[in-house]
């Protein structure tokens, strides 16, 4: 962030007063902006022993397969969102049993979480995010080409439950190796239309 959104004025990374953590404050109107977790919500649609994935169509992770998920939208429940993205993604209709799993991602400042649920249909297809849909037995799962860890933990976690037919829910804290601390890099910018990452020099946005 490098503008007030009240006033257009520069902001500063600082501890405000009475804080204990850096925040976007700016420099003319004071205005503290609060930068808070995002919320990843998402499906694991299932159907008899196979469970539906979908190949992604845009970056980042283009072309790896992954469960339908993505950022939650104001005015929706957590669900709400899940079942939307499970439509959005492969225009599939889900009968949802419960939350499954939940992984908190400190370092990229993410909450992602997965119900599992049953495909109500068989007729999905892929949406405007996905190459491709399709249902795979466990030994089918592309394992070296999913797109993103937690997909993958959530993918054993539920294969290895269908063995005893008992799926508790899991909480989990994806900590990376290098500490808290550690921040990932700044990620390539992508233009519509163009899968690659482009240049975009001077940008100002927040």
């Amino acid at each position: 962030m490098n503008y007030c959104s009240h006033c257009g004025e520069k902001v500063t990374l600082i501890v405000p007063p009475g804080d204990d953590r850096e925040r976007y404050v700016c420099s003319s109107c004071e205005t503290i902006h609060y930068s808070n977790p995002r919320i990843i919500a998402g499906c694991l649609p299932i159907h008899e022993d196979k469970v539906l994935l979908c190949r992604r169509a845009i970056e980042p992770r283009y072309d790896k397969w992954t469960l339908p998920a993505g950022f939650m939208e104001n005015g929706e429940t957590t669900e709400e969102g899940a079942l939307r993205e499970a439509w959005e993604e492969a225009r599939a209709k889900i009968d949802v049993e419960g939350l499954y799993t939940l992984f908190s991602l400190p370092q990229i400042n993410q909450v992602h979480l997965f119900y599992r649920g049953h495909l109500s249909a068989l007729d999905f297809e892929p949406g405007p995010e996905s190459l491709e849909v399709r249902l795979f037995t466990e030994e089918e799962i592309p394992w070296d080409d999913l797109a993103f860890m937690v997909v993958g933990k959530t993918l054993k976690h539920y294969f290895a439950d269908r063995q005893s037919g008992h799926f508790p829910m899991r909480s989990e804290d994806l900590v990376h190796p290098k500490g808290r601390d550690w921040k990932p890099p700044k990620p390539a910018r992508y233009t519509l239309g163009n899968t690659g990452p482009v240049d975009e020099p001077g940008d100002k946005k927040s």
